[in-house]
C-alpha cells in the first residue's frame, strides 16, 4: 500500500496517516521528517537543504526531490508507505511519479480528507499551545485542567499566530490554490478517496479500514 495524504491544515490528516500505519504497519513520512533525516546523515542533498533550513528559506523542490529519492530507496519502504506533506506541487508529483517508475511500482491511494472551512477554523483557533513544553489542547475536546495554563508543566498557555482566524483562513487559501491542481491529477488517474473530516476518533479505525480495504 502506497498512499499519499492530502487535507487542509486542521482536517485530521496526521491523526489519520497514523492510524493507517498502525493498521497496516507502513511508515508515515513527513517532508520535515525527510529533510531532518537527511541532513542529519549528512547526505549530499542534506548538506543542500541545510544551507536554505539556516537561513529560514523554503528548500527548492530539485533539493526535496532528491532526498525524496533517497528516502524511497530504504528497506523499511519495502511494505508500502504513507507520505504527509509531499507532494505540495504538480512539479513534486512528476518527480514522485519517476520515482516510483524507477521502483516499478506506483501509488495505490491518494487519501484526501474533506472538511469545510467553517470548521476548520473553528477547529484550530480553539486550540492553544505550551510555549515551553509544546504540548497542545482544545479549548472543547482537551481544554487544560486549569484554565490557560499547561497541565504538563505550569507555563501560561498561548495561542500561535498560524492559530488566528485570519491567518487560518490565509493559509486555507493557499493550500487551496497549490493544491487543486494535484487533486485534478489525481483523480484523473483514478487515486482519489475521499475521507470525511468530522467523521469522531473512536470510528476512524473502522472507517479507514473499511475504505482502504
Amino acid at each position: 500500500m502506497r498512499i499519499v495524504m492530502m487535507g487542509p491544515p486542521g482536517s485530521g490528516k496526521g491523526t489519520r496517516a497514523h492510524i493507517i500505519s498502525e493498521l497496516y504497519g507502513i511508515p508515515v513520512i513527513t517532508t520535515g521528517d525527510m529533510l531532518r533525516g537527511a541532513v542529519r546523515e549528512k547526505t549530499e542533498y542534506g548538506l543542500e537543504a541545510k544551507v536554505y533550513m539556516d537561513r529560514g528559506d523554503l528548500v527548492p523542490d530539485s533539493i526535496v526531490n532528491g532526498i525524496v529519492k533517497d528516502r524511497m530507496g530504504k528497506p523499511d519502504l519495502a511494505k508500502g508507505f504513507i507520505l504527509d506533506g509531499f507532494p505540495r506541487s504538480v512539479n513534486q508529483a512528476d518527480a514522485l511519479d519517476e520515482i516510483l517508475k524507477k521502483k516499478d511500482v506506483e501509488l495505490t491511494h491518494v487519501l484526501s480528507v474533506v472538511l469545510s472551512d467553517k470548521e476548520i477554523i473553528e477547529r484550530l483557533s480553539k486550540r492553544r499551545s505550551c510555549p515551553d513544553c509544546n504540548e497542545i489542547y482544545h479549548l472543547v475536546s482537551k481544554p487544560p485542567k486549569k484554565e490557560g495554563i499547561c497541565d504538563k508543566c505550569g507555563a501560561k498557555l498561548i495561542l500561535r499566530k498560524d492559530d488566528k482566524k485570519t491567518v487560518i483562513r490565509y493559509r486555507l487559501l493557499v493550500y487551496k490554490e497549490t493544491t487543486h491542481q494535484l487533486l485534478e491529477r489525481y483523480e484523473k488517474m483514478g487515486l482519489v478517496v475521499d475521507t470525511d473530516g468530522e467523521i469522531p476518533f473512536d470510528e476512524l479505525h473502522d472507517h479507514l479500514k473499511k475504505l482502504l480495504g
